[in-house]
């Protein structure tokens, strides 16, 4: 028997934590294994295999992880658990103790699961793991999927070379890698054949891409820009130090790159960013904020803030919090430091309480709130074109403007992932999209 004919019977759950690399790389997993044979499974149905794509950005993620392992290893008891991603690299005899779990497959193995699946025997005692140093991570696993989402998501590159002192990505995912030009143009070709209209880019820092090809991230989305059919593409997050200006000025003059950004600061604070070393000053990332602004007033700018970091005294929270508040951008994603082993944030003396770290963060929250409602406000009454996304019958449509404002429709499922004239209204009562009005 072949092994898609073993397959040919078998159910498969998926579960990912993390970030939209994770679920772009589950959702290339669920497709080599349905390619095998073994399909979804349906409500109702104990699955074969459990797959896992871990998170370890914090320890609260940590806890999500083996939290989702010991629910999906309750609700499918029989099945052949695999475990993958940045919590089981870092910690693969951990996760291979949690009962339930047969394979713990790290950031090099991932991309031969079917090797490791066998003939689905559940382990009797604690499962095994496979990885490998971090000297040894060093192949690049291509990836350009939608799973459920009307959006595709291509990965670019993997790995980090930064090296911060807060993180352990780079301990989880290796060195900075990359595809080539040419083969993740095919990707994107191969996303419009399937009726795709926009795509993300995506990787773990994705402004390094060209480390092992001898390319750049400028090239690389001048060639995108050309692929016919694909009529959106975001970026979907790039270190400031690395969003050049040529960038910026390609992107404002693009046939297809939307104006949106996802720069992370982490801190407004010169001090603190030392303290982490990150590689820019927030002079630095003022003149990237200007530079967008300057050429498309209208786009959006997300930005990462980390609160709470080892070394981030009062006077120095609050000189972020007014750097902050004077960048015209649109929001904030606000998360607290966490502790992780290993890394030299530890050395650093001075520890933010964590009733502390919680206060800064709701200013936070508060302002950005302050700062998409500001700019959503400013395109009320306006008419602009909508990519829409299918949801469930009864419940209204959703999708996107090009500068990434959210907007509610009528539900219309003829219109999936159809780009279509809306006129915008006020905030809907949830406050986290604009009423709009089909036109066209």
């Amino acid at each position: 028997m072949t092994d898609n004919q073993f397959f040919e019977d078998k159910k498969a759950v998926y579960y990912t934590l993390g970030c939209k690399l994770n679920f772009s790389e589950t959702a290339t997993i669920n497709k080599l294994l349905q390619e095998a044979g073994i399909r979804n499974v349906r409500r109702g149905e104990e699955a074969d295999v459990c797959i896992v794509n871990t998170c370890s950005v914090t320890e609260v993620a940590d806890r999500k992880c083996r939290q989702a392992i010991h629910r999906l290893h309750k609700q499918h008891p029989h099945a052949f658990m695999v475990v993958m991603g940045c919590y089981a690299q870092l910690k693969p005899q951990t996760v291979a103790s949690i009962p339930g779990v047969d394979v713990v497959l790290g950031a090099e193995q991932k991309k031969d699961l079917l090797q490791y699946l066998g003939d689905l025997s559940k382990h009797n005692e604690e499962g095994e793991a496979f990885t490998s140093p971090l000297k040894d991570i060093r192949s690049f696993a291509p990836s350009c999927s939608r799973g459920n989402r009307t959006r595709y998501f291509l990965k670019v590159q993997d790995g980090c070379n930064y090296f911060c002192t807060y993180c352990t990505i780079p301990f989880a995912r290796g060195r900075s890698r990359n595809g080539s030009i040419a083969s993740l143009v095919e990707d994107a070709c191969k996303a419009a054949l399937e009726g795709g209209k926009e795509i993300v880019i995506t990787g773990v820092n994705i402004g390094d891409f060209g480390q092992t090809t001898g390319e750049s991230f400028l090239d690389l989305i001048k060639a995108l820009d050309e692929v016919e059919g694909i009529e959106r593409y975001r970026i979907s997050s790039i270190e400031p130090d690395l969003l050049t200006d040529e960038i910026i000025d390609f992107v404002a003059h693009s046939k297809h790159f939307m104006p949106h950004f996802h720069i992370p600061l982490q801190s407004g604070c010169d001090e603190v960013l030392k303290l982490m070393h990150r590689h820019y000053d927030r002079a630095l990332f003022a003149h990237k904020i200007k530079r967008i602004k300057l050429l498309m007033p209208h786009c959006f700018i997300g930005v990462d803030v980390m609160v709470g970091t080892r070394g981030e005294r009062d006077e120095y929270f609050e000189d972020s919090y007014q750097f902050i508040k004077g960048l015209d951008v649109t929001q904030l994603h606000v998360f607290s430091y966490s502790e992780r082993p290993g890394t030299k944030a530890l050395l650093i003396d001075y520890v933010v309480p964590p009733q502390v770290k919680h206060e800064r963060s709701q200013r936070l929250l508060e302002l950005s709130d302050e700062k998409t409602h500001a700019f959503y406000q400013q395109f009320v009454g306006q008419e602009m074109p909508v990519l829409l996304e299918k949801s469930k019958a009864g419940q209204p449509m959703h999708g996107f403007t090009p500068n990434y404002i959210r907007v509610e429709v009528e539900n219309r499922p003829e219109l999936d992932n159809h780009i279509v004239m809306v006129n915008l209204g006020e905030m809907n009562e949830a406050g986290d999209a604009l009423k709009g009005r089909i036109l066209s």
